[in-house]
Parts: structure tokens; C-alpha cells; sequence
């Protein structure tokens, strides 16, 4: 399989959760997961929307959810930045607190 059909895979059009929100969330988990750092930028709305095979404004919109979410920081003229994430504090027990 490509890394396109890969990508593609990742995203389900029949869901009733709509493409952008599934794609922020695919963008999420790769930024949770350390595949998108802090303070680098992440793919461009047209990077995006070829990899993913989604409209261009599903991929801004995307973007609009994360930086909701305070995942990224968008420049204007220079892209989208990965926020740096404070540290998640962890009780005694092993689990996050909240």
C-alpha cells in the first residue's frame, strides 16, 4: 500500500464525524506521538489535502480545529507551527492528572 492509500485509509467519508474533524485528529495523534515536534511547522492545507485526497478547505479547516484545540499556532505568511505541549503531570498512582 502507499503512503497516500495509507494516509487515505486513515480517514473515513461514510462516518458521520465529519473529514476535517477526522483529519485533525489524525494530525493530532501523529503531533501526540511525537511525529510532528514542537516548533516545526506542520504540512501545508496543499500537502495535506493531496496526501489525505481531501478538498483544500477540508485541510484549512483542519487546521482551524487544531489551533481551537491549541495544537498548533499558525503565522501568517510562514505556516503552522506545533505549540510547544506543557508537560502532563502524573499522579502517584501512574495516571494523569487532570
Amino acid at each position: 500500500m502507499s503512503d497516500r492509500e495509507e494516509a487515505e485509509s486513515a480517514l473515513d467519508p461514510m462516518s458521520a464525524r465529519p473529514l476535517y474533524v477526522q483529519l485533525a485528529d489524525v494530525i493530532a495523534g501523529k503531533i501526540k506521538a511525537g511525529e510532528l515536534v514542537p516548533d516545526r511547522p506542520i504540512p501545508s492545507e496543499n500537502h495535506l489535502a493531496d496526501e489525505y485526497g481531501v478538498a483544500r478547505l477540508t485541510a484549512r479547516r483542519a487546521a482551524q480545529e487544531l489551533r481551537e484545540r491549541g495544537l498548533i499556532v499558525t503565522v501568517r505568511g510562514k505556516g503552522s507551527f506545533v505549540v510547544e505541549q506543557p508537560p502532563v503531570e502524573v499522579s502517584e498512582d501512574g495516571e494523569p492528572d487532570d
